[in-house]
């Protein structure tokens, strides 16, 4: 799976909007980028104001999400924007050229892992991140666990010895996303250590469960063969927000969250700045509030998707977490 979504998103071709493979959040709406940079801004307030502060995406897609978050932020709160660094995670070279024409000089550096982002206070944001990382599938046949491999272009199931704990019913499937939760985990370390805050948005269920999830997206269509062709189709899996704030608090972090997308932005005010843009451009309005709308709406974007801060254990709720 890391193989072939490395592939993927190495070819020149964008996969991103209507014309991609798929649509993500940023370019639905750009009301989403400034919301979620004005998280930034109040989160960097509630941090005591460091300076500088490293404001970083991991998979910034084509940098829409950012260009909309500092146009925001340099526009409502210029002391943060003066203080922040912009450093994005991404590895591949076709994106970062689309990220480097989006955003300019506004970008100190890219890395090709977390592991190399310099030290200090840091606000991370990821959206659809983590659902593309590599998952692992376990398969319940005859009262015990195989794991699925895969062997000439199909699935195999071969004996494991680090089999999930719990019983399941026949063919039951449990995934793990062991490269997720190492992610989560070392942010975690390094936000207990450092400070700041990282925020994850993304599709998958509140609670741990059972079920398979792996997809293949080509064209805006889903249902497809995920061995089929690899690299030329988007494969990702739901996120176990569960696992993630556990491994975020056992590695030394608070986690706040999950909870849906959708309670999420409107807590930030989306559909608020959604109106004001449709009152600003009226030939556009209908679109700018439906697209809005399809992120908060549970027929949508709004219930599947969730949000989850990950966090120094000495800040506040941060934005949008309000339990109230």
């Amino acid at each position: 799976m890391a193989r072939a979504v490395a592939a993927y998103y190495a070819r020149p071709a964008s996969p991103f909007g209507r014309a991609g493979d798929f649509t993500t959040a940023p370019e639905i709406s750009q009301a989403f980028g400034e919301v979620l940079g004005g998280w930034a801004a109040v989160s960097w307030e509630l941090m005591g104001r460091p300076d500088p502060v490293l404001l970083v995406e991991a998979g910034p897609g084509r940098g829409t999400l950012m260009a909309d978050a500092l146009r925001a932020v340099g526009e409502v709160a210029a002391p943060f924007r003066a203080a922040l660094r912009l450093h994005l995670v991404e590895t591949s070279p076709a994106l970062r050229d689309q990220q480097r024409r989006m955003l300019g000089d506004a970008v100190t550096a890219w890395h090709d892992d977390l592991a190399s982002l310099p030290d200090g206070p840091m606000l991370l944001i990821g959206n659809e991140f983590l659902d593309a990382l590599p998952i692992r599938q376990f398969i319940r046949r005859d009262g015990a666990w195989l794991e699925r491999h895969v062997a000439e272009g199909r699935f195999v199931e071969l004996p494991t010895t680090d089999a999930p704990a719990a019983t399941a019913p026949e063919a039951a499937v449990q995934e793990v996303g062991e490269a997720a939760q190492a992610v989560v985990a070392g942010l975690a370390r390094r936000l207990a250590a450092q400070g700041g805050a990282a925020l994850f948005l993304d599709y998958g269920p509140a609670q741990s469960g059972l079920g398979e999830s792996l997809q293949a997206v080509r064209g805006q269509a889903t249902g497809l063969d995920p061995l089929a062709e690899p690299g030329t189709a988007d494969l990702t899996a739901h996120v176990d927000f569960a696992a993630l704030a556990r491994a975020a608090q056992e590695a030394g972090a608070a986690a706040q969250g999950p909870l849906p997308q959708g309670l999420f932005l409107q807590r930030l005010g989306l559909m608020t700045r959604a109106a004001m843009l449709a009152r600003a451009r009226p030939r556009l309005a209908g679109e700018i509030l439906s697209g809005a709308e399809r992120l908060v709406a549970a027929e949508g974007m709004g219930r599947l998707f969730k949000a989850l801060a990950v966090c120094d254990p000495a800040l506040p709720i941060l934005p949008g977490f309000e339990t109230a």
